[in-house]
């Protein structure tokens, strides 16, 4: 608390009686369900196929977040049994995520080996991580559909039975936590309650999920159809989720299924504005549930035959084709109004991130990236969000997350806006933040107006990105009082050097010079992440000024 001046300003004003807590809400019941017990989890009648499979015979390399762990034959249980430094490593073993992710390149005597290790040590559903409720609801999704196309194995009523006991365990630990509080996990959950209802014919729990898919999309999607949390893989991932309800939905004949197919084309509009030609932005969190890649299909032209894809059937992949190519993109104002800018100058074209309120969304997975920018030249990303390899809040976790590693401007190094937490309301956010950020295309460029370093004596700041054939600058002012030291920053993928007082960038579109008014270039290594735990060399390149307020100053990029 003694690093955020913003929360003690709240915790003195709520013991002041200036600002009023939110309501406590009855957790893991959103108001919506009601109340009343659960339904019996019991599987309805189903003739299923069924088959035995072979014991593995050799190893096998699983793709975990942030790398590959290997099981031999007759150690299954030991994967299992291992310490992980990162949690969500443990959490994509319980949750089985590699099952999709290495698709038919999965050896199904590998799962079934490996299902029955973890059932012999979890069989009982308790609190710990392996029946937390969304991994319980990935896990159940991601062996329906492995069983769907590879055979129940048997005897497939007793597996049936076991997996009709992760509703209850979903449907008793639901993720609400009151509206100012709930996140995406809750669609999740009830995605999960989907799948296992409809194909385990058990229609309470499908009913249920339903309801819960239905309502939550209200709260994490935009009017635009953007998830409203900030991060571009995540809103891939939730499109992913929306699809897949609805092509359930659809095949078991679930009267749910035309208003699930509208929120699924709501998901899938943003994605053509937001996809840039040199490929897809990874701007804030990197989910660790699959690599972005493995939805490369959601993606203008993408493929359909590998990843996300490879899962489905004929069927299923004509009717995912025919939502796609019916749905319009999500207009430039709407989305520009939810935060996601993209404007195109010729060869340039770029996508300019600013959270509607200026903080990040909580819950949420975004970024202090205020006006921060991916701009490519033609098909190749000149200058690029980094994302983050990996949660944590402290170390590199905390600094991937922080202004110092985006295509931003910021003042003494602060962010530009404080922590957000989920009990602030909108009235003490814009005390301690000023007046929402504006971000607007105009002829030539593309205009940033915000207000969150107010706290700091600096009410205004402006950037501007004036665009030309061979190049574009940056103009910037900073109103206000004192002598912080302005940092400019821009993230480039490719070798780059200093010459002649410039920065040059080696790209594979030729050569790029980077100069700054009454500033050197400092270069410094950096990471681009392209998955949860992957990251590529990267470089970043700084504009370093003492300022006395109020103060201006221009960046300049352009062909060498």
């Amino acid at each position: 608390m003694a690093a955020d001046p913003t929360l003690r300003r709240w915790l003195a004003a709520r013991a002041l009686g200036r600002v009023s807590a939110p309501p406590r809400p009855t957790p893991h019941r959103p108001p919506y369900l009601g109340d009343g017990p659960l339904p019996a989890a019991v599987p309805g009648a189903a003739r299923v196929r069924e088959r035995c499979f072979p014991a593995p015979a050799m190893p096998i390399s699983l793709p975990l977040p942030g790398g590959t762990d290997v099981v031999a034959p007759g150690m299954e249980s030991s994967l299992f049994e291992r310490t992980y430094a990162d949690v969500e490593t443990l959490l994509a073993v319980h949750r089985f995520a590699w099952i999709p992710i290495m698709g038919d390149n999965a050896d199904p005597a590998w799962a079934i080996a490996l299902w029955n290790a973890w059932r012999r040590r979890f069989a009982i559903p308790d609190d710990s991580w392996a029946w937390h409720p969304y991994t319980a609801a990935e896990r159940a999704v991601n062996f329906l559909g492995f069983f769907r196309r590879h055979g129940w194995p048997e005897p497939a009523d007793e597996t049936r039975a076991f997996l009709a006991i992760h509703a209850p365990a979903i449907a008793g630990r639901l993720e609400y936590f009151g509206e100012h509080n709930t996140g995406n996990h809750l669609a999740n959950n009830g995605r999960g309650l989907l799948a296992i209802g409809l194909e385990l014919g058990m229609p309470s729990y499908a009913d249920m999920g339903t309801k819960i898919l239905i309502e939550e999309a209200k709260r994490i999607f935009m009017r635009s159809g953007i998830l409203r949390e900030g991060s571009s893989h995540y809103h891939l991932l939730y499109a992913r989720n929306y699809v897949e309800a609805w092509l359930w939905a659809r095949r078991h004949g679930h009267g749910a299924a035309p208003e699930l197919e509208a929120i699924a084309a709501q998901t899938l509009a943003p994605l053509p504005r937001l996809c840039l030609r040199g490929g897809w932005p990874l701007i804030g969190d990197i989910s660790p549930d699959c690599p972005p890649d493995h939805l490369a299909a959601f993606l203008p032209g993408g493929p359909t035959g590998t990843g996300w894809g490879s899962l489905l059937d004929d069927a299923e992949r004509a009717a995912f084709l025919s939502l796609q190519a019916g749905t319009p993109p999500a207009g430039s104002a709407l989305l520009a109004a939810d935060g996601w800018l993209r404007a195109d100058f010729g060869e340039w074209n770029g996508l300019w991130h600013t959270a509607p309120g200026g903080w990040s969304a909580i819950p949420g997975h975004g970024h202090q990236d205020i006006g921060s920018f991916e701009i490519h030249w033609g098909n190749v990303p000149l200058f690029v969000d980094t994302g983050r390899g990996a949660y944590g809040e402290t170390g590199e976790a905390a600094l991937y997350r922080s202004a110092r590693v985006h295509n931003g401007l910021t003042l003494d190094e602060a962010d530009p806006y404080p922590p957000n937490k989920p009990y602030y309301d909108e009235s003490f956010r814009r005390r301690e933040g000023g007046a929402a950020p504006v971000s607007r295309v105009d002829a030539n460029g593309v205009a940033l107006v915000f207000a969150g370093y107010g706290r700091m004596g600096a009410p205004v700041v402006r950037r501007h990105w004036t665009f030309f054939q061979n190049g574009f600058e940056i103009g910037d002012s900073v109103d206000g009082q004192g002598s912080p030291v302005v940092m400019r920053r821009l993230h480039t993928p490719w070798p780059c050097e200093v010459a002649a007082e410039a920065a040059v960038i080696r790209s594979p579109a030729g050569a790029f010079r980077v100069r700054a008014d009454g500033a050197e270039p400092q270069i410094a290594p950096a990471t681009r992440w392209t998955a949860y735990g992957v990251g590529h060399s990267a470089h970043c390149i700084g504009f370093k000024t003492r300022a006395k307020l109020p103060w201006s100053g221009r960046l300049r990029i352009e062909r060498a």
